[in-house]
């Protein structure tokens, strides 16, 4: 008796070990899921506040909870069971979806830096002018989000496709909650930080005013540099996604070009080689993500806005 229960407590102890291990697996490929979704990530996080901007102080929280929950339904209800399915029965497709997602990317950074040259700003204008009712922002936001979501998600699934199809739900769910509490989460900080600087300013110790006054000033510029490192990052991430992809496919003149420059650098360079290859990779990605994503822009302006303006002509 005394034996058969010693032998159950070993069985026991062995399956916690073997489900903490699970565990920690699956944090662990969830982690690394999550740093590949960082330029998506980033953008969204500078992207978010811009919707409630010009609202009254007491809405802003309660719009991006709105927004965060409408998110976290698209990843889990919508996103999350069709990429798994896809994965299941026609894995073949991930690399050529994961890389038109990977060029919507470069477009989205492409754009963003065409919009910068050449000083563009009547769409942001003509937001803050219409100041919209507080259900057709989240809408928008949330049918944003939808597209930046798919993109997190299915560049996660590619770093944990080797997972069994239980294991890759639990850890694309985790990096679906995850994922939406630290953005909205930062997001949520970022838009209350004016209030709790003139909050600051507002008291009487002069180092408190002070700081207070700093955050009220900074935060533009915290928006600014969120913005900035946003772009390069979708462009990073984007092209990367592309580099890879075509190697994948079979193409691997482009991959194995960059992959001779980033070992040649990290030879070069001693000590430090390791982090001087990486940037040679990601500078790398960049360029190719901003020439494919200039392309697009390209094509897109020839097309659907020259359309758009003659439609617009022909109306009048």
């Amino acid at each position: 008796m005394a034996g058969g229960l010693v032998a159950l407590l070993d069985d026991v102890a062995v399956l916690a070990r073997a489900a903490a291990a699970s565990i920690d697996d699956i944090g662990a490929a969830a982690g690394r899921a999550s740093v590949k979704a960082a330029g998506v990530v980033v953008d969204d996080t500078a992207v978010t506040p811009q919707y409630v901007h010009g609202l009254n102080a007491d809405r802003e929280l309660p719009i991006i909870r709105r927004i965060a929950l409408g998110s976290l339904r698209n990843k889990l209800l919508i996103i999350l069971p069709a990429i798994l399915l896809l994965s299941e029965f026609v894995p073949w497709l991930l690399t050529p979806i994961l890389m038109l997602g990977g060029t919507y990317l470069c477009y989205e950074g492409a754009e963003k830096i065409w919009h910068r040259v050449k000083h563009d700003e009547r769409t942001h204008d003509a937001v803050e002018d219409a100041l919209p009712d507080e259900k057709t922002i989240v809408t928008g936001a949330v049918r944003t989000d939808f597209i930046l979501s798919a993109e997190i998600m299915v560049i996660s699934l590619n770093e944990v496709v080797d997972q069994g199809f239980w294991s890759r739900a639990i850890i694309l769910a985790v990096v679906a909650v995850g994922i939406t509490v630290l953005v909205y989460g930062v997001v949520g900080v970022i838009v209350k930080m004016d209030d709790v600087g003139l909050h600051l300013a507002q008291k009487d110790g002069k180092g408190t005013a002070r700081f207070g006054r700093a955050l009220v000033k900074g935060m533009p510029k915290l928006l600014s540099v969120l913005t900035v490192v946003g772009t390069a990052a979708m462009l990073w991430v984007g092209g990367h996604i592309l580099l890879v992809g075509t190697d994948d496919l079979g193409w691997h003149g482009l991959y194995d070009v960059v992959h001779h420059l980033e070992e040649g650098a990290h030879d070069a360079t001693g000590a430090v080689g390791g982090v001087v290859g990486w940037l040679v990779n990601t500078f790398a990605s960049a360029l190719i993500g901003l020439v494919v994503g200039a392309l697009v822009v390209l094509v897109v302006t020839l097309t659907v806005h020259r359309r758009k303006g003659a439609g617009a002509k022909a109306a009048h």
